[in-house]
């Protein structure tokens, strides 16, 4: 398929009333068609992984067009300046989520650019740092501890940002981390209840909303099935308690 045949696919399955229902979401549908993810899924899987139509999808500024390229693009290929781009070109908060879940997360700059974009100052490439942080942690299974500990200075710095897309994509790398394992599990309940601490209502929202989900008796029921697990069917409280001893602080 080139790619005047993929955007009449593309249109052939729009729907006004589903772009309107977009837009009662939040998402930005400026330049959107109208048009599901499982039907994009579908038609990426009749593309397959191409980064060349990848790049030419991106460039033609169809939201849903973009949503495609960040599920056609090849990781492999992806370059930090392609990221920087594409991260400066979010306008939606969909269009920022899907790239950094089916593209970004499995790139080998993923991690530096949490960090990078979790500062920067526009609202979409932030958010891009925290909702990659957020992906990772559902993906990367092979990543240890470590990885995701370097994140909490910066989540705990960060969670007075009021700006909306920003916010909610703190508390969600928030949970998705904590709810890893036991151990970040413990230091992500930790860190929640240093940012109750601030004098930020929207900090105290970012903590109250996490500290519900991370001290849900399902999550640590299923936590501690998961490390009883890896552990061999052992029950080991050790791990535990060195997390919670084990100071907050990062290089």
């Amino acid at each position: 398929m080139n790619i005047a045949d993929i955007i009449q696919e593309l249109k052939s399955n729009a729907s006004p009333s589903f772009r309107e229902g977009m837009a009662r979401f939040g998402i930005n549908i400026e330049k959107a068609l109208g048009v599901p993810v499982p039907a994009l899924r579908k038609l990426a899987g009749k593309i397959g992984k191409n980064q060349d139509i990848s790049i030419k999808l991106w460039n033609t500024d169809i939201h849903e067009a973009r949503i495609l390229a960040g599920i056609l693009g090849e990781p492999k290929l992806v370059t930090p300046g392609q990221m920087d781009e594409w991260a400066g070109d979010f306008n939606s908060w969909d269009l920022c989520d899907q790239c950094c879940g089916n593209l970004f997360d499995k790139t080998p700059y993923a991690y530096k650019k949490c960090r990078e974009w979790s500062v920067d100052e526009r609202e979409f490439v932030k958010r891009a740092g925290f909702a990659l942080m957020a992906c990772l942690a559902v993906h990367d299974r092979e990543a240890d501890d470590e990885c995701f500990s370097q994140f909490f200075p910066i989540i705990e710095k960060q969670a007075a940002d009021e700006r909306n897309f920003v916010k909610k994509a703190v508390n969600w790398a928030l949970r998705q981390i904590g709810k890893r394992n036991t151990n970040l599990n413990a230091r992500a309940i930790l860190v929640a209840n240093k940012i109750m601490l601030q004098d930020s209502k929207t900090a105290k929202w970012i903590a109250n909303d996490a500290l519900r989900e991370l001290e849900h008796p399902q999550v640590k029921k299923r936590l501690e099935k998961q490390k009883q697990k890896d552990n061999g069917g052992r029950t080991d409280t050790g791990h535990l308690e060195t997390a919670l001893q084990k100071p907050l602080t990062f290089s």
